[in-house]
């Protein structure tokens, strides 16, 4: 009897890892689409004409990477990343790399966020671009 547990040992821990190892296949998918997304609108507050829509994508920015949850989202400005995940920093949970290269980023987009001019904008949003870039 003993025997056959130890046989049956393997392919129970296997069905227990299997799951979660596609779980944290599945939030990395997550965080890296949501990434992605908020580094398009980091090209797009770099490309504003104007300090409002800087800020305006650079808030989208701050949502893609903090999520719903967080006490940095702002719910008045859009959340482009709605229903890819709960927010890329939360989704890398436990990639301690991509963690913090999104926290860098998030940094700089907060930092963009409160820019007075144009150009301070614009050089925030390069930053976070560059960041979310890397890989």
């Amino acid at each position: 009897m003993a025997n056959r547990c130890i046989r049956c040992l393997p392919i129970f821990l296997l069905a227990l890892v299997l799951p979660l190892a596609t779980l944290a296949a599945g939030s990395s998918d997550a965080a890296s689409k949501q990434a992605q997304t908020a580094s398009a609108h980091a090209g797009m507050a770099l490309a504003a004409k104007d300090l409002k829509v800087a800020h305006m994508h650079l808030h989208h920015v701050i949502n893609c990477l903090v999520g719903p949850a967080s006490k940095a989202f702002d719910a008045s400005q859009a959340d482009p990343c709605k229903g890819m995940g709960q927010g890329a920093l939360v989704d890398a949970r436990g990639d301690v790399v991509t963690e913090a290269r999104l926290h860098t980023a998030l940094m700089d987009a907060e930092r963009g966020v409160k820019a007075t001019t144009l150009d301070d904008a614009h050089a925030d949003a390069q930053k976070v671009l560059t960041t979310l870039q890397q890989k």
